[in-house]
């Protein structure tokens, strides 16, 4: 064997390592077994092992709950903006008297 088709066996086998110790063939040996016992085979195989995968189907968005987090949120920042103005006020009250020559 020549020295460049050990050198690509040799990376071969580093990248086989690498999916191994991450876990990549594992999940896709799974997912092809579950193909493979699948008793009515899918019409789209591809999207069956994506689904297989990506561990089931993605859960339903509640559009109206994140809309109402948002609206919340929006709320929350605008009196933190206000609260924020207010102590920044003070501050500069508070400093302005400080620098001020006491009168007495």
């Amino acid at each position: 064997m020549s020295q460049q088709g050990r050198q690509s066996d040799s990376k071969k086998e580093e990248f086989r390592r690498y999916l191994e110790k991450a876990g990549v063939l594992d999940a896709f040996t799974k997912a092809l077994v579950g193909l493979y016992e699948e008793p009515d085979k899918p019409a789209d195989a591809m999207e069956f092992v994506k689904r297989q995968l990506h561990g089931g189907p993605p859960e339903p968005i509640n559009m109206d709950a994140l809309k109402q987090e948002i609206q919340d949120l929006r709320m929350r920042n605008q009196q933190l903006e206000e609260e924020n103005e207010m102590l920044k006020s003070q501050l500069l009250k508070y400093e302005s008297e400080e620098q001020a020559p006491a009168t007495s």
